[in-house]
């Protein structure tokens, strides 16, 4: 954990990258000032699908990311590091995964919007390719 919180994080190693990808989904998701079981849920089945975890083991990873993102400083760490570990075309299935959350339970709130442009410029992911991310999540979950 201290690897993703310091000043200038190198680069990650497979495991401190999905532990940071996580945080990042809990701290969207923690944005609204409610994190709710459907957010939990959303969370651990895309790191289950993502990662190919047990129930079990996404459980695990999601309890330490909510450590860690309570902890960390800032979003641009997460970031950071996501950036520097994951290829462009998986940052926008990274931002996909972020609007998941975000429209887990089914509100989509003026915050949780600003937090994810922030969050998707400092990814390097564009407006147009996030609002494309995000009109494929909302279609799936309807």
């Amino acid at each position: 954990m201290k690897r993703l919180t310091q000043p200038n994080p190198s680069q990650l190693i497979d495991t401190d990258a999905r532990l940071a990808l996580t945080a990042m989904l809990v701290r969207v998701a923690r944005s609204d000032g409610s994190y709710d079981a459907s957010e939990l849920d959303r969370i651990e089945r895309i790191i289950a699908v993502r990662y190919e975890l047990s129930s079990a083991d996404a459980i695990e990873l999601r309890m330490s990311a909510e450590i860690l993102e309570s902890e960390a400083p800032d979003t641009v760490r997460f970031t950071r590091a996501i950036k520097d570990a994951v290829p462009y075309e998986d940052r926008q299935n990274v931002v996909a995964a972020l609007w998941e959350v975000v429209l887990a339970d089914g509100v989509r709130e003026q915050h949780e919007d600003a937090l994810l442009r922030l969050v998707a410029n400092l990814l390097g992911v564009n407006d147009r390719d996030s609002n494309i991310a995000r009109q494929r999540v909302e279609k799936q979950l309807k």
